[in-house]
């Protein structure tokens, strides 16, 4: 972009998405210029509350407002990828919180229109952008790590209660919170992928996408390297706190993460076991945008969305998924991740899913 002129956001849907709106109302990079929400009366509560002059009830309109330079979505999971595709063809920057789709179709479509329109997509995967992912990242490009030699992710939440949209929905068509740690560290995309489902939930879930399994676990490897990384997933009716893990095993230290939340990371220097307070990287963030690594929107945790509260506050990873996607449109490059790499990530558990219905079969995850 040229000159000092700022990024003009619009949020699309703000349950979750209003955790993002005074991080973007305080990046130098950003103006917060509209805000999107079907329920009038929230619109306009959450519109005063924040200050936001520009408020919307249709996505349509958003993107006809041609002063909107870019939208973040954080709508319903089925509405992800037309809505993705709807702002790329009106000429808007996109980013999209997880997953970027639920078929491979869509992920095709989707990168087809970002590469045609020349606008930045991102989707917003937290966990890459943790201060537990940070610091496992410095680990390894400072050479402390060694050479990598296995990776696991695990996503365990019980998500009863939550919009009925989420119901039955199939383990690994929400993964990426497990699978991008596991190819973001290395850089590599998934190349194939083998899955095996576990037990059962009851008919009353299953029958809503066909899916029976209460656990999904999968093996993949990538392209051009030896690695291979499990990931396990489940979402209903599988007792267990949850967790958003990763483990890294390399040669010289081992990074796991805790079992339980609120406990210090593990590094094992050979068989010696270490405990570790892991740092918060706010300094490498504008300073308006640094306290919202540690602490949310609100005052008063009652009204915070439940996956911040569920998910201990994603790692303090909101500040820096908003500062990565304002930085890939003002110096005119690709985010990470990026419309392929979004796709990758999130076909590795739609693929993933593909292979539980088949009893185990390998299944290739295509190359966009």
């Amino acid at each position: 972009m040229a000159g000092n002129k700022k990024v003009r956001v619009a949020i699309i849907g703000l349950g979750f998405g209003a955790e993002f709106i005074p991080i973007y109302q305080n990046h130098p990079h950003a103006e917060l210029y509209a805000i999107c929400q079907r329920n009038p009366e929230k619109l306009q509560q959450l519109g005063d509350a924040f200050g936001v002059e520009k408020r919307y009830t249709k996505l349509a309109d958003v993107l006809a407002d041609s002063n909107v330079d870019a939208i973040h979505i954080n709508t319903p999971i089925p509405d992800h990828a037309s809505q993705s595709l709807a702002g790329l063809k009106a000429g808007k920057h996109v980013a999209c919180t997880v997953p970027m789709a639920t078929t491979i179709d869509e992920c095709r479509d989707l990168v087809a229109a970002q590469r045609a329109g020349g606008k930045k997509y991102m989707m917003m995967e937290t966990v890459v952008y943790s201060r537990e992912f940070l610091y496992v990242k410095h680990l390894f490009e400072s050479g402390e790590l060694g050479r990598l030699q296995f990776l696991r992710g695990s996503h365990q939440q019980e998500m009863a209660g939550w919009p009925g949209y989420w119901e039955g929905l199939p383990p690994m068509h929400y993964a990426t919170h497990c699978v991008s740690p596991c190819l973001a560290l290395p850089g590599k995309l998934a190349k194939s992928v083998v899955c095996h489902g576990s037990g059962r939930i009851s008919e009353a879930l299953s029958s809503k996408y066909g899916s029976p399994f209460a656990v999904e676990t999968a093996t993949f490897d990538m392209h051009d390297s030896p690695l291979c990384a499990e990931v396990t997933r489940s979402l209903f009716e599988t007792a267990r706190q949850y967790i958003e893990s990763f483990d890294v095993y390399a040669d010289k230290v081992t990074f796991e993460w805790p079992r339980i939340e609120h406990e210090p990371v593990v590094l094992h220097r050979g068989e010696t076991p270490e405990r570790v307070k892991v740092p918060d990287f706010a300094d490498r963030l504008p300073e308006g945008i640094r306290r919202f690594t540690t602490k949310g929107v609100y005052d008063a945790d009652e009204t915070q969305h439940l996956s911040f509260l569920q998910g201990s506050g994603h790692g303090g990873s909101h500040p820096h998924l908003a500062h990565e996607f304002l930085s890939a449109i003002v110096e005119d490059r690709e985010p990470l991740p990026n419309a392929v790499t979004s796709a990758n990530w999130t076909m590795t558990g739609i693929c993933a899913h593909i292979s539980a219905m088949s009893g185990g079969e390998r299944v290739e995850i295509p190359v966009l």
